[in-house]
């Protein structure tokens, strides 16, 4: 069970500055493309010299070759997770594992954004079935083309278990404490939820960033999770 903080920041300068003065110093952190289009490969070694955990949430989604030779060069960086979409198909995912395959990084792909519901799904990209249905069949395409993981929300995670197995790792955002606000987010959830149904790992972001306390809402956050 591991919590990364969403480091959704424009730049290292603000980055740095909110893990120190938080004292957050070698937490476990996402890396997104925020953060990473801005400063490249040497945000991931300043972050590792800090030894933070990191997952690189780039979410990769092109013609297999590209992203297998994107992935090349990102198992050099030495993260602990990084992503692509499930949307891009079997050899695209299958191509993605393959480019990691001198790493430790684990392949985790993103089945539906947070951010989509049901009118999404239905109306604008008229995918047949419910998000459930369509994040439990995204996933079994990841699992079958050699992915770790997925990421989905965490209201999709007993069933993605169940059809997948429960060593398949599921990676669930949009969490939030109860008197968060869900920003632009739909499927969201409590870090309590979030353990009850067995997420191997949450991302938490806005709700932490945005504090006024961030240590102890971190902190607080964190014991939620963890709580038997």
């Amino acid at each position: 069970m591991t919590m990364f903080v969403a480091l959704d920041f424009p730049n290292w300068k603000q980055t740095e500055a909110f893990l120190n003065n938080n004292a957050l110093q070698g937490v476990p952190v996402k890396v997104g493309m925020e953060l990473f289009y801005k400063e490249g490969p040497k945000v991931i070694e300043k972050l590792k010299k800090n030894n933070h955990s990191i997952f690189l949430d780039l979410k990769l989604h092109d013609i297999p070759n590209t992203v297998h030779q994107a992935m090349k060069n990102i198992a050099s960086l030495g993260v602990d997770l990084v992503t692509t979409h499930t949307l891009g198909g079997s050899e695209m995912i299958a191509q993605a594992k393959l480019g990691l395959e001198q790493s430790h990084t684990k392949l985790i792909a993103v089945t539906l954004l947070t951010s989509v519901d049901e009118e999404v799904v239905q109306q604008q990209l008229r995918l047949p079935g419910n998000v459930p249905a369509n994040v439990n069949h995204l996933a079994r395409i990841a699992k079958d083309a050699g992915a770790d993981g997925v990421v989905s929300s965490v209201h999709e995670v007993a069933s993605i278990k169940k059809v997948c197995d429960t060593s398949f790792l599921t990676l669930t955002p949009g969490i939030r404490l109860d008197s968060s606000h869900v920003h632009d987010q739909k499927r969201v959830a409590t870090p309590e939820l979030a353990n009850q149904v067995g997420s191997d790992f949450i991302v938490v972001g806005r709700a932490i960033t945005q504090s006024d306390h961030p240590y102890e809402t971190y902190m607080e956050v964190k014991k939620r999770w963890e709580e038997e």
